[in-house]
Order: structure tokens, then sequence, then C-alpha cells
């Protein structure tokens, strides 16, 4: 008897399923705010060197004067942001032309910075502008340094210990560094805090996920990947908002971080997975969550028959009580295949996502206005993505969002400059696309690893995606070497990892499998075997069933 099967008795969505996914909309809600608190949070405004401590010199002269004669002009005439004269230059009161040839310094006495959209950025808290600017670029690298290392830890350790325990950990982890890195006193204690808030806050995405896949029948696994990805739009569009009316980046932080306090609230009422548990010989444990499913689902008299001995014949493993670990991924080939499939496809999706998310400045439109855009764009593209996986499955899915990404990519490469509303649509149009592939990638790996490690294969998944992230702000400031050389990039990675993506089974109204045996015995089955195997599962008696492979 497989799962999927004993889902149907106790039903396999209904007010069980709900709560679940409700609880993990709450949680989940945080996680954009923080991936993308960094396009606010480090935002340098307009600055130019403080004039402090030259009154004496400056006699008589006005403010706007004294700007004139102490610091040099930037081609676009407003004053420069990193250098100023030795001297004054009273000459330029009567020739405003630029003088190019008159010595200049860097800044003596600090700088003054425009406040009039920004209270406080982590730039004007540390004057991490101009050679130090490389330190506020660094801060959005070392956040996903840490979601990066966080998600190979809790995909392991949630394959040992459990997805519930674990999604308390991360919860806690995430709502305590968040909110201490708001109080840090000095640039490198927030970095190091930074850090473990991504370490602790990167749990959430892979265990809610796959425990939501883990509790819910075939037919609503989309239902549930698409609602959970769409509680990431909806962080992503409040998050300008917020941003909006909360200017200091110390308050910001806080608020962005205080939703955890509710998720950590409602996690006494989250189900340990009934999959795991049984995968791992926890019978009795899995029996309990099994009787609260039906009871609550309204589907009574179901305890009598859910008995340990009855639940044991659910998955057969040569040794229950063995530890997995990440070296599983890729101790058998098809198992190896698989993983390094998933893992490119991964670095794709999440390079072209974030490449596109992090410039919100690179178009010429309000940074507030594009980040809404960006996040808004989500809900129909997702939308439509939830009619297309069973449509056209979820391999097609992946493969024609991703190519659409990098045409899209492309085509801004040949808009100029100096139609910014253009370029805004095209991007905005590919961050559409993008957040399509991201929320079918991610259901789609759920479906493909078995039981006994797919936390840890999500976990894996998530780290390549994380390097991905940590890349796409150096893939950006490829534009000093040539100005489209960021687009070309990222358009390459999003057309690599469709061709990638093709060669993946297809996994629509399939069985989830259960054991690393259940790959290995009919492997990564090539396009035609698929076909094949779904057609043979649409056609399947009631007691045998083939598995996604």
């Amino acid at each position: 008897m497989k799962f999927e099967d004993l889902l149907l008795d106790i039903n396999g969505f209904g007010k069980f399923q709900i709560i679940l996914i409700i609880i993990s909309f709450i949680g989940r809600f945080t996680l954009p705010c923080h991936f993308m608190l960094n396009n606010f949070i480090t935002a340098v405004p307009s600055h130019h060197c403080a004039l402090s401590g030259l009154d004496d010199v400056f006699g008589n002269l006005t403010q706007e004067q004294r700007l004139v004669v102490s610091i040099p002009q930037q081609e676009d005439g407003g004053p420069s942001s990193c250098e100023m004269f030795p001297e004054p230059q009273y000459q330029l009161l009567f020739n405003t032309s630029n003088m190019t040839n008159t010595d200049r310094i860097p800044c003596q006495n600090g700088w003054v910075y425009d406040h009039s959209t920004f209270t406080s950025t982590l730039a004007t808290e540390w004057d991490l502008v101009c050679d130090k600017k490389g330190r506020n670029k660094a801060t959005v690298t070392i956040f996903f340094l840490g979601v990066m290392f966080g998600a190979m830890t809790f995909g392991s350790l949630s394959d040992r210990f459990g997805r519930r325990i674990m999604l308390l950990v991360s919860y806690v982890s995430a709502m305590v560094f968040g909110v201490a890195s708001a109080f840090s006193t000095s640039y490198g204690m927030f970095a190091m805090l930074r850090f473990l808030t991504g370490f602790g806050i990167t749990g959430i995405v892979i265990v809610s996920t796959v425990l939501s896949v883990e509790w819910v029948d075939i037919k609503h696994r989309r239902l549930v990947g698409v609602i959970d990805s769409l509680s990431w739009s909806f962080g992503n569009t409040m998050l300008p908002l917020i941003a909006y009316c909360v200017t200091d980046w110390r308050w910001l932080t806080i608020w962005v971080t205080l939703p955890l306090a509710l998720a950590i609230l409602t996690w006494r009422w989250v189900p340990e997975s009934a999959r795991w548990l049984i995968a791992h010989g926890k019978l009795a444990e899995a029996q309990f969550y099994l009787c609260q499913c039906a009871k609550i689902n309204c589907r009574g008299g179901f305890e009598s028959t859910l008995k340990p001995e009855a639940l044991s014949n659910i998955v057969v493993t040569q040794r229950k009580d063995r530890t997995y670990s990440y070296i599983d991924l890729v101790r058998t080939p098809k198992m190896r295949r698989l993983a390094l499939c998933t893992g490119i496809v991964w670095f794709g999706v999440a390079s072209a996502y974030y490449g596109i998310s992090f410039n919100i400045t690179g178009f010429g439109v309000n940074i507030y206005l594009t980040q809404f855009l960006y996040g808004l764009i989500e809900l129909p593209a997702k939308l439509a993505v939830y009619y297309l996986l069973d449509r056209i499955g979820r391999r097609n899915t992946e493969v024609g969002t991703l190519l659409l990404v990098g045409l899209c990519l492309a085509t801004n490469i040949f808009i100029p400059r100096d139609m910014p509303i253009v370029r805004t649509t095209v991007a905005v149009i590919g961050k559409g696309f993008s957040a399509g592939s991201f929320v079918t990638v991610v259901l789609y790996s759920s479906e493909l690893y078995p039981t006994v490690v797919r936390q840890s294969g999500m976990g894996y998944n998530s780290f390549l995606a994380r390097l991905g992230v940590s890349v796409a702000p150096l893939i950006l400031m490829l534009e000093e070497v040539w100005r489209d050389l960021p687009q070309v990039v990222l358009c390459l990675l999003a057309i690599l990892g469709g061709a990638v993506a093709s060669m993946l089974p297809e996994t629509r109204d399939r069985y989830l499998p259960e054991t690393i045996e259940d790959i290995e015995e009919s492997g990564l089955a090539k396009s035609s075997d698929v076909d094949m195997a779904q057609t043979l599962f649409r056609s399947k008696s009631s007691n045998k069933t083939e598995n996604i492979f």
C-alpha cells in the first residue's frame, strides 16, 4: 500500500491540511522581506564630502557657494561624492566650468547625506561609501552565505531529527538573530548577525515546503506548492510598502522580523510528517498524527484500522534504522544524476531570479515602485503556473518559464537606456517568468526526491540556489566591464537551466518515491519511458502503482 492510498482514506486535502498551509503561510511571509531587505537597508543616498571645520575659511559664503568652491562637479552637474579640493577654489564663483586639472583629495571630514528618501541606511550609519562601498555590497553576499550553509544544515538535520522540531529551531534562531542585528553597534557585528539570520531563516523555506507536500494527496500537490509560493509574493509586495513607511534601517529590520513571533506561537499546531515517521520506523507517532488528520477531516472510523502493524507495510526498506545523509545523494548512479541535474537547474533559476530582483535601480524608476511591481507580477505568474503544472506538466513548465526569462533578459540588451519605462516593463515581465520557474522547481524537486532523503535533497538544492544568489550581485558588477554583460550572463544561466530541466522526468500525477531503491530500480527515465510510466499510472489497479520514475 502506498502512503497516497492512505491519504485518500483520511482525506488528503481537508481541514487538517488547510490549517497546516495557513500556519506555514504565516512563517513564510517574512522570508522575502529578509531576502530583499538589502535593497533598502544598503541603499546609498546622494552624498558629498562634509565641509565641517572650514567655517573660518569660507567667511560669509552661502552653503551653495561653499559647495561650488570646495567640491568638484560630476558630469551631471552635481557635487562629487568622494572627492574635494585641498583648498577652496574661489575662482569657481566666477567661472562655473569644471576644473579638471585641479588637485583633488578624498573626503577628509566624512560625508553629508540626502535623507529625503531614507532616514538611515547601513551606508549612512557607518559611512560605507567611496573606498568602503565594497563592505556595503558585501552585506548581500554575507547574508546569502548564511542562507547557503543553513540550507545544507537544516536539510540534513530535518531528515535526521524530523521536520517539526527543525522548523521551530529555524523560527526561533531567525527571530533572535534578526532582531539582534537591528541593535548592532558596528558593521562587523551586523555582518555576523546577518549571516546567522540567513543561516536560521533558510530552514523555514525547505522544511515548510516539504512538510506541506508530504501531507497532501497527488491531486492537490500543485495547489499547495503554488499557495506556499504566494506567501513569498505577498511578502515581496508588502516589503516596499513597509519600507516606504519605515525609512530607518534598524526599525525596518525589526518590523520584517516580527511576524516570526506569531509563527512561533502557532508552531504547536504543526504536525510532524507521517511519511518521515513511517520511513524511520516511528510507527506509533505516525499513527497519532494520522488519527489526528482523520479526526479533523471528519473521517472517523479509521482509527481502528490505522494500526502500527499496518503502517509498517507502507514503506519497505532494507534497514529502517539506517541514518541517511548527503552522501546518499551521490552514492548511487541514478541518484547522482538526479542531484546533478536539479542542482544546475536551481542554480540557474536563483541566479536569474535574484539577478533581476537586485537590479531595482538599474532602470531609472523609483525603487519602491520597481520592488512593488516585481512583487505584484508574481501573483498572475504563479496563478498561470498553477494552471500549467497539470496542463503541460512540471517539466515543460520549468523549461518554458526559464527560456522566457532568457528571452526577456536578451531583449533588454537591445532596448536603449533612455527608455527606462520600456526596460522596466520587460524586466518586470521577466521577473514574473522567473518567479514561475522558482515555484515550479520547488514543487518539482520535492516530488523527485524520495522521502528518506527528500529534505537533504531540498537542502542541497537550496545550497546551490543560494550560491547562485550570492553570485548574482557579482554578476551585476560586471557592468563595469561591459554595460550589458550582466544581462548576457543571466540570460545564458537561464537558458542553461532550461536545457538541463528538459532532461528530468515528469512527476505529474505520480506517487512520491519513498526510498532510494525506488529511484534506482526505475531510474531517471528517458522521455519515452516517463510517458509510458504515466500511462501505466493512469491505468493502474487499486493495489499496484508505478512510482514517479
